[in-house]
């Protein structure tokens, strides 16, 4: 499982937290998968001293299925793998923008664009 995870590293842009609306890869060892599923809600889960919560997701299937895991913040971010049932999973969200500036350049105004070397193409008939 870590050397698959660990190529999935290289191809894959995966950001280094999960959020409500998050794309999430999630890889099964067994029964062997490899899917991506809509993160629609994490709820902390109070009833346990650590951190954990209960991650609602949908795997995006045909039909898609909802199912709510209780996980660590450490599983449900990538940063380990970690057991359900006896079977080795890996949970983290996919970064879809990653080519995107976290500070773009606002738009120019149309005062600062250059001036239109032209006359308009529409006229004004009186």
């Amino acid at each position: 499982m870590e050397k698959l995870v660990a190529e999935l590293k290289q191809i894959v842009s995966f950001k280094d937290s999960t959020d409500i609306g998050d794309l999430v890869l999630i890889v099964a060892k067994e029964p062997k998968m490899l899917l991506y599923a809509l993160v629609t809600d994490i709820v902390r889960d109070s009833s346990r001293r650590d951190e954990w919560w209960h991650l609602s997701l949908t795997f995006l299937t045909v039909p898609p299925q909802e199912v709510t895991w209780t996980l660590r913040t450490a599983q449900m971010t990538g940063m380990e793998v970690f057991t359900m049932g006896g079977e080795e999973r890996f949970v983290k969200a996919v970064n879809l923008i990653p080519s995107i500036s976290k500070n773009p350049d606002p738009p120019l105004t149309f005062d600062e664009q250059d001036p239109p070397s032209k006359a308009p193409f529409l006229k004004r008939v009186k």
